[in-house]
C-alpha cells in the first residue's frame, strides 16, 4: 500500500468552517466536499499555506490557530495509506476565490461534515484541531469574547457525540463554572435556553453562535464611530478594541503594556503600520493624557450598576481620565453586562511579579472594577446603554441563568 502524505486546512470564520466541492481536476474523490487540503511535497506547514493559497486565495487573512496530530487513512480500494496533517486557521473574510479543482464552496456549521458526502475522515481532521473545553479554561492569551465563541462551537460539536442531553447540560454547567467570565457563561446560557425549544441543538446554537460574532464587530463599528482623528488611550489586550482602533482611524494610539502579562505589548505592534503609536508604562500613561481626546477599554464584565470590570490598571487611568477631564469609552457586547455584581478573583502567574527567595506575599489580580461614575459610555452593539438599559439587559440574563 503506498503511503502518501496529505495536508488538511480547516478555515474557520466566525464559527464556521469552509467547504469546498472536489472538481474533476483533482486525481481522487471527484464530486465530494472536502477542504483547502493537497499532497505535503516535502515540510506539511508549508504546504498548507500553499494550498490555502491556491485553492481559496486567502492567505493573507489567514492566521494560523494550531496544528493537528496527524492520522492515517487507509483506502483499500485505491491501495494507499493516506497520511493526514492537519491544521485550524483563523480567516478574517470569507470571500474566496477557487480554482479549478472546485465546483462549490460553502461556509458551513461544521456539523455538516457528518451530513454530506465527504472525502475520507474529514471529521477526523476537523476534531483533531477543533476547540476542546481545555481550551476555554486554560487559554490565557486571548480575551473572554474569543472564548466564548470557543465554548460555543465546543457545546455545538459535542452535541454530535454526546450520549445525552445530560451530557451536554454538564459541559455548560462546566463552561459557567471553569473562568471567571460573565460573557462565556451569558453566551452559554442562551444557547440552553435557545436549545430548550429546537428540535436540533447543533444547528440552534451555531445561530447563537452566530449572533455573538456579528455583535462583537458591530460593538466594535460603534466604538470605531467615535474615534475619528483622536489621539486614543488604551491597555492591554482586548480584540474587540483592537479591531476598533484597526478600522476608527485613530490620530495616534497611546497603549499602556498592561503588566505584569504585557498583552498591550502586541495590541501596540499590531497598530504600528497603521497610526501613530507609543507604547508605554502603565505606571506612566496616567501621566500622558493631557493630549489626550479619548480613553478606549474593553471590558471583562459590566456591572449591573453600569460600573467596568478589566484588567488591572484601568482604575488609575479612569481616575487620571477623570482628572484630565477625558472620557473613558468601555467598548463591548451586551452579552459582557453581568446578571449579578461580579467580585473578580482570577491571578496573573506571581513568578511574573516575584520569582526571587524572599519570604514575601505577592498580590498579583488580573481584573479590577472601575466604579460606573468613572465610566462616561458603555458602547455595545446597540450604541451607547445608560444606566436603564445596562440593568434591564442584566434583569435578562439572570432570568436566563435561572432557568437550569
Amino acid at each position: 500500500m503506498d503511503e502518501v502524505h496529505v495536508v488538511t486546512c480547516v478555515l474557520r470564520h466566525r464559527g464556521r468552517v469552509l467547504l469546498l466541492k472536489r472538481s474533476d481536476a483533482v486525481g481522487s474523490y471527484t464530486g465530494r466536499w472536502g477542504m483547502a487540503a493537497g499532497h505535503a511535497e516535502g515540510d506539511p506547514d508549508e504546504q498548507a499555506w500553499v494550498e490555502i493559497e491556491e485553492e481559496t486565495g486567502l492567505r493573507d487573512a489567514c492566521t494560523l490557530v494550531r496544528r493537528g496530530d496527524p492520522f492515517t487513512v487507509d483506502d483499500a480500494d485505491r491501495g494507499t495509506r493516506w497520511t493526514v496533517h492537519p491544521s485550524l486557521f483563523d480567516c478574517e473574510r470569507r470571500d474566496v476565490t477557487p480554482n479549478e479543482e472546485t465546483t462549490d464552496w460553502e461556509w458551513v456549521n461544521p456539523v455538516e461534515i457528518r451530513r454530506r458526502e465527504t472525502v475520507p475522515d474529514l471529521w477526523t481532521s476537523y476534531r483533531r484541531v477543533a476547540p476542546t473545553a481545555e481550551t476555554v479554561r486554560e487559554d490565557r492569551e486571548h480575551g473572554s469574547a474569543w472564548l466564548s465563541l470557543r465554548a460555543l462551537e465546543v457545546l455545538r460539536d459535542a452535541a454530535i457525540d454526546a450520549d445525552s442531553r445530560d451530557d451536554l447540560v454538564t459541559l455548560a454547567r462546566d463552561f459557567r463554572d471553569a473562568r471567571d467570565m460573565v460573557v462565556v457563561a451569558n453566551r452559554v446560557n442562551r444557547a440552553m435556553a435557545a436549545a430548550d425549544d429546537s428540535a436540533d441543538f447543533a444547528d440552534t446554537v451555531q445561530e447563537v453562535l452566530d449572533d455573538a460574532a456579528v455583535a462583537d464587530e458591530d460593538a466594535a463599528a460603534r466604538a470605531a464611530d467615535r474615534i475619528t482623528d483622536e489621539t486614543v488611550v488604551t491597555l492591554s489586550r482586548s480584540g474587540t478594541v483592537q479591531r476598533a482602533l484597526e478600522s476608527g482611524d485613530p490620530e495616534r494610539v497611546l497603549v499602556a503594556e498592561s503588566r505584569p502579562e504585557r498583552d498591550g505589548v502586541p495590541v501596540a505592534e499590531s497598530l504600528a503600520d497603521d497610526c501613530d503609536v507609543t507604547l508605554t508604562t502603565d505606571a506612566a500613561a496616567p501621566a500622558l493624557l493631557a493630549d489626550a481626546d479619548r480613553v478606549l477599554v474593553g471590558a471583562d464584565a459590566i456591572q449591573p450598576d453600569g460600573g467596568l470590570v478589566n484588567k488591572t490598571g484601568t482604575y488609575p487611568l479612569a481616575l487620571a481620565a477623570d482628572r484630565a477631564d477625558v472620557p473613558l469609552d468601555a467598548v463591548c457586547a451586551r452579552d459582557k453586562v453581568a446578571p449579578e455584581r461580579v467580585e473578580p478573583t482570577e491571578e496573573s502567574d506571581h513568578a511574573l511579579v516575584y520569582d526571587g527567595d524572599a519570604d514575601l506575599d505577592v498580590a498579583a489580580p488580573l481584573f479590577e472594577t472601575v466604579p460606573s461614575d468613572l465610566v462616561d459610555a458603555v458602547v455595545t452593539e446597540d450604541g451607547v446603554l445608560d444606566g436603564d438599559d445596562i440593568e434591564r439587559v442584566a434583569e435578562r440574563h439572570r432570568r436566563l441563568a435561572d432557568r437550569e
